[in-house]
């Protein structure tokens, strides 16, 4: 059976942190910035962990 190929996409959006955890990048930045307040905007930016809940689906689609 051959390997399972790593999901690209999730990869290219997804980065592991020195002591292995997951980064991710907050959603609902980019897009109609106006109509968010900017407490919103603010909130968005920089990263954070992926959830404990989906640790394992993600880290199954990286193939790590």
């Amino acid at each position: 059976m051959p390997k399972m190929k790593t999901k690209r996409t999730l990869a290219k959006r997804v980065k592991r942190t020195g002591s292995g955890k997951l980064k991710r990048f907050k959603t609902n930045s980019n897009h109609f910035a106006m109509a968010k307040s900017n407490k919103q905007v603010r909130q968005r930016r920089g990263a954070t962990l992926v959830s404990p809940s989906d640790y394992k689906r993600i880290k199954h689609l990286l193939q790590d």
